[in-house]
């Protein structure tokens, strides 16, 4: 009996394992309709799923396609390492000393490239990306967390009726704000700033509250700063509401930082698209920020990366830290940017002398 036993439960890991590689080729083709794309979520997942079924079939007649199924597992793995921190084995001080910011166990700060850039002579700022949760049960937790970090600018997510009024208790410190109201009445989004909005311009929402755009004063450099909440993946209508969105993400400026809670994993591609859409590049993830609500926080490491922070033109992403939890489902993100100096073009002598000679459109000799 022991090897009609052994042999069916070869056939079930076998069969398994065809399963799980089915949902993780599927993941590659997010392009082609949003339901493959659900699967790229859950890539990482699938992989490990698929390799643990695998590596008992090696020492059956199925070795084969077991081993076929490891090296496929272990390269669909890589396919979402760009997307994913690095941990540094030293830590790196920024000229400007942030401050103390409790970090979430285990974590380090995400250097972007091979050396992190402190410009010494160009301030870091701070960016507080938090998704509040609606019903909050601790919302002292939140606001106790801004306090002790007191970033720049603040993005929130699932701003709901019952967090209008305790973001009124920081209206002295962030006076500078724009709260945008979703239809539901739970899943707005709201952008606090200590520093003033640019001269000239208003922030925005569009029109369903799922976006906040600002133009931040950032020591005399204007940077348009964002605040995104998307809806979950298909089934949902995630992909309908970032071709919604996409007059909004093409109207922001050359400079500018959005932070999101996407509901998608960086490598999707609902992601690649809002980049696209944006011109903007995503920054490598802190690593898993959502985890259900009733899962124990040890389990975080098989949550997903789906808070992410995007930027373009003179923002410097310096670095993205985990912070503690403080009652919802998702981890706060601390970004860490500094601005690029504007790049002077250089004179150009015979330029110069050409550009004299012109006027009303004619050369002179």
């Amino acid at each position: 009996m022991a090897p009609v036993r052994n042999m069916m439960m070869a056939s079930a890991a076998f069969v398994a394992m065809l399963v799980f590689s089915v949902a993780l080729v599927a993941g590659f083709f997010g392009t082609l309709h949003p339901a493959f794309d659900s699967f790229a979520h859950f890539r990482v997942h699938l992989a490990v799923l698929m390799a643990l079924c695998a590596l008992p079939l090696l020492a059956t007649s199925f070795r084969l396609q077991a081993a076929t199924a490891l090296l496929f597992a272990v390269a669909a793995f890589a396919t979402t390492s760009n997307a994913l921190s690095v941990p540094r084995l030293w830590p790196v001080q920024a000229e400007a000393n942030p401050g103390d910011q409790p970090v979430h166990p285990g974590d380090q700060a995400v250097y972007p490239g091979d050396q992190p850039v402190y410009p010494g002579d160009q301030p870091v700022y701070r960016l507080l990306q938090m998704n509040l949760r609606f019903n909050n049960p601790t919302p002292e937790k939140v606001l106790s967390l801004i306090g002790r970090t007191q970033p720049d600018v603040i993005t929130l997510d699932e701003v709901s009726d019952m967090w209008k009024a305790k973001l009124g208790l920081l209206a002295d410190a962030y006076p500078h704000r724009i709260l945008c109201s979703y239809p539901n009445g739970v899943f707005g989004v709201a952008l606090l700033s200590r520093r003033p909005f640019a001269a000239g311009t208003q922030p925005r929402c569009d029109g369903r509250g799922a976006m906040a755009i600002a133009t931040v004063d950032f020591g005399g450099t204007d940077v348009d700063v964002a605040a995104l909440h998307l809806t979950w993946p298909w089934p949902r209508n995630q992909s309908w509401q970032i071709g919604g969105l996409s007059g909004e993400f093409a109207s922001l400026g050359e400079t500018s930082i959005m932070a999101c809670d996407c509901n998608a994993v960086p490598w999707s591609a609902a992601v690649r698209r809002v980049a696209g859409l944006g011109k903007l590049t995503v920054a490598p993830s802190a690593g898993p920020t959502w985890l259900p609500i009733k899962l124990p926080e040890f389990l975080r490491f098989a949550g997903l990366p789906i808070d992410l922070v995007f930027s373009k033109g003179a923002v410097l992403i310096q670095s993205v830290s985990r912070l503690e939890n403080t009652g919802s489902d998702h981890l706060p993100l601390m970004v860490e940017f500094s601005l690029r100096p504007e790049q002077k073009k250089p004179v150009d002598e015979h330029e110069t002398a050409t550009a004299s000679v012109r006027q009303n459109g004619r050369t002179r000799g």
